[in-house]
């Protein structure tokens, strides 16, 4: 096997280089999407029970695309790497850049992995608008005969402690990303090197062989936290500008300087009385960002005020338990929540001041834990959560009176904004839409990663 082609194995102390890449459908342990009645398949609906003689068998035709990847230590984490191959990219094999925090084990070591997942290539015979391939032929720049097999590679840095979240930036000429320790602390690396590694096979041979990844410095650190956190977001309007909340309250603003550091304002904006549990900028507007705690609420602020009077607009019990995930539509004035009852909140910040949200879905039957709107389709968004499942949505279907759900009477209570319903995953902590690949979305949980797309988006 040549180096190129090589995947790595995960090493026992988690000290990974690279992880298992591999067809979602070639594995053991696919949670999958249909049962069997009669000798015919029909739908299977997450809690559902199976009968002692029927499986679930994963429906590809449903798939454009679908793998499934591992690194050792889970990693509860990630984002997406903008790189230069171009946008709207559907043309098979795919290219992802992804960035990954592990959380293992007290006695092991935590890193920051900087991965290149390539030759993702098609899962089903079906096209990416629906069609067989059987009935039209494939792009001539599509090679039918390629290798099937997904690669993946990696390069590492030692982090102190495990991720609980991190997040990427482009700032400047570098990739910047800031990862939250559960030691307290929040730390900014410089990703350009191991990026530049993960694309050449000598460098990361080198990168690798050197353990250069186990002394790589954070470019920055900032302390001033007074407990441990995971809500962190870098401002899309204004480039190098953070923010961080923690778990006791707290919300600090950072702005960089010119001196290749961050200056962060030590007075915490006011508001909040518990846990910070996600944090989003406003996608249009500077110094706007939403934030959404374990009080209940739901809150917007203005940073260029004082930290006491920052908070513009409130919605108080936003959920009736925890508000875990928010998300802020790129092109609509609309704001997505997820918290531990399950429900998924759409607010629409013009009628904000009425507390009441424009459109409730109780369709998770556990914590909503990771919520995110479709880049650039702004009535699509997915949400996932602890009942291992990931739910793609569009809010601009409407109920048809006709309609008798392909007369499956198990569905007939489905909302019809539902478009599908992703499993095969373990807890699912964090999903993003990949904004340069049409309709693909990577998931993390503790049994992995997914990277799929759906013939519904």
């Amino acid at each position: 096997m040549s180096e190129a082609d090589e995947q790595m194995e995960v090493a026992e102390d988690q000290n990974i280089e690279d992880a298992d890449l591999e067809n979602a459908s070639d594995g053991d342990d696919d949670e999958d999407l249909e049962e069997k009645e009669d000798g015919k398949a029909k739908v299977y609906l997450p809690g559902g029970k199976l009968s002692n003689d029927e499986e679930l068998v994963c429906d590809e035709s449903a798939y454009i695309m679908l793998h499934q990847a591992h690194t050792g230590a889970p990693c509860l984490s990630f984002d997406i790497v903008s790189d230069p191959l171009g946008d709207d990219r559907e043309t098979f094999p795919l290219t992802a850049y992804v960035v990954a925090g592990t959380q293992a084990a007290r006695t092991h070591v935590n890193s920051v992995i900087v991965m290149k997942m390539a030759n993702l290539t098609r899962t089903s015979k079906q096209s990416a608008d629906g069609e067989s391939d059987d009935d039209e032929e494939v792009s001539d720049s599509e090679d039918v005969n390629e290798d099937q097999t997904p690669i993946l590679t990696s390069v590492m840095i030692k982090h102190p402690g495990c991720v609980n979240r991190l997040r990427v930036s482009t700032f400047g000429s570098s990739q910047y990303v800031a990862s939250w320790s559960e030691m307290g602390k929040v730390h900014i690396y410089n990703i350009n090197e191991q990026l530049a590694a993960i694309d050449d096979s000598r460098a990361r041979k080198t990168y690798q062989q050197n353990k250069t990844g186990d002394g790589v410095k954070p470019d920055f650190t900032f302390s001033g936290h007074q407990k441990e956190g995971f809500a962190i977001d870098w401002c899309p309007t204004t480039r190098g500008m953070l923010a961080t909340g923690d778990c006791r309250r707290d919300i600090h603003i950072w702005r960089p300087n010119d001196k290749g550091a961050w200056n962060v304002d030590q007075r915490p904006l006011v508001g909040h009385t518990d846990s910070v549990e996600d944090i989003q900028w406003s996608p249009n507007e500077a110094n706007v960002l939403a934030s959404c705690s374990v009080d209940k609420s739901i809150r917007i602020w203005d940073c260029r005020a004082a930290p006491a009077k920052a908070c513009m607009l409130t919605a108080e019990n936003a959920h009736e338990s925890d508000v875990n995930v928010i998300s802020w539509n790129r092109n609509e004035p609309l704001i997505a929540s997820g918290g531990d009852d399950g429900v998924l909140q759409i607010w629409d910040l013009r009628q904000f001041q009425t507390k009441t949200p424009v459109a409730t879905f109780k369709h998770h039957t556990d914590h909503i834990t990771t919520v995110e709107w479709h880049p650039k389709e702004s009535t699509i968004l997915a949400s996932g959560g602890d009942d291992d499942q990931i739910a793609l949505w569009d809010l601009s279907v409407e109920k048809d009176d006709g309609d008798d759900a392909n007369d499956d009477p198990s569905l007939k209570d489905l909302p019809p904004q539902l478009l599908f319903i992703h499993q095969g995953q373990s807890e699912i902590k964090e999903l993003h839409w990949h904004p340069q690949l049409k309709g693909v979305i990577l998931s993390t949980a503790h049994s992995g990663f997914n990277v799929f797309r759906t013939i519904s988006v």
